[in-house]
């Protein structure tokens, strides 16, 4: 992997890239409170063997990206949007493939929405509409709401992290397959390791959008499937930034939107891909649309 820092007006944005610069180019957009740790090296190296350069970064507020205050995001849904039309700036790219997961999905579906020319295919896993319209994919299991709403964690405490993220990745695991336990620490304890504040990654639950789209505007309301809020404590843990009396956080206070689809694994993720080509002329646009009932096996036809 090699790491590159990518400017997005007054932010940096960690990024890491696998495979051929000369390959056609994809980007792995993570879903909500997750860094680029979450698109496993194996995964990602499979992909640039494929013929693939293989981009994934790190959101605002996880890995080594810019970290703000923990409870007080100072930016909305359209700048992380707009983060990852910046990562392509970054690497001189005028499209890619576009890979959304959960939160992911819905950030790949507003890019493709705002610059449709930047898009080469958009694959979107565990996720919803980003758009007001009919919705046919289910919903969060309940056990995931239970865990939110339940669960305690001191943010300033590695260990109480490190047990937190585990077990929130095991719900989000499901019962289809056996849970890769040692897999999930080695990766969460890599995440904890690296962040600047693991604390601040649950800012993604807080965050707004102030712009409107037809045929209506981004709901960033939380569903009923929201865990009740919760106070923060006055512990503190940052890295490479102050700490003040907010800068810690008890309880599972992350607000999750049903719009951004968080996975369960208890019944088929589908993902769908959407292939966008020109006409030779290059005044029109042709789209094709595929799907299938597991994650990961809809192919682009680009």
């Amino acid at each position: 992997m090699r790491e590159r820092m990518i400017q997005s007006n007054d932010v940096t944005l960690c990024t890491e890239t696998v495979g051929d610069p000369g390959d056609p180019p994809m980007l792995l957009i993570m879903g909500m409170s997750a860094s680029m740790l979450w698109w496993e090296d194996a995964f990602c190296r499979r992909l640039a063997e494929g013929g693939r350069l293989v981009i994934r970064y790190d959101h605002r507020d996880t890995g080594r990206s810019r970290t703000y205050e923990p409870g007080h995001p100072e930016y909305t849904v359209s700048d992380l949007v707009a983060d990852a039309a910046a990562i392509l700036d970054g690497y001189d790219i005028a499209a890619a493939h576009i890979v959304g997961m959960s939160m992911g999905g819905a950030l790949a579906q507003l890019l493709a929405l705002d610059s449709p020319d930047r898009v080469r295919s958009l694959v979107l896993m565990s996720t919803s509409p980003a758009v007001p319209g009919e919705r046919d994919l289910p919903g969060s299991d309940a056990s995931l709401g239970q865990f939110l709403a339940t669960a305690q964690v001191d943010w300033a405490d590695d260990a109480s992290v490190h047990d937190y993220l585990v077990d929130y990745w095991r719900v989000l695991w499901g019962v289809e397959r056996a849970f890769d336990e040692t897999l999930i620490r080695d990766v969460v304890q890599r995440d904890i390791d690296r962040a600047r504040n693991p604390a601040a990654a649950q800012n993604h639950g807080l965050m707004g959008d102030r712009r409107s789209r037809a045929p209506g505007t981004v709901s960033t309301r939380p569903t009923g499937n929201s865990s009740p809020t919760r106070s923060w404590t006055t512990r503190a843990r940052a890295r490479d930034q102050p700490a003040d009396g907010r800068a810690g956080r008890r309880g599972a206070n992350m607000r999750r939107w049903r719009m951004w689809g968080s996975p369960t694994w208890r019944t088929p993720t589908r993902a769908v891909t959407f292939c966008s080509r020109r006409s030779r002329s290059g005044s029109r646009r042709d789209s094709t649309w595929g799907s299938s009932g597991r994650t990961g096996s809809a192919r682009a036809r680009c």
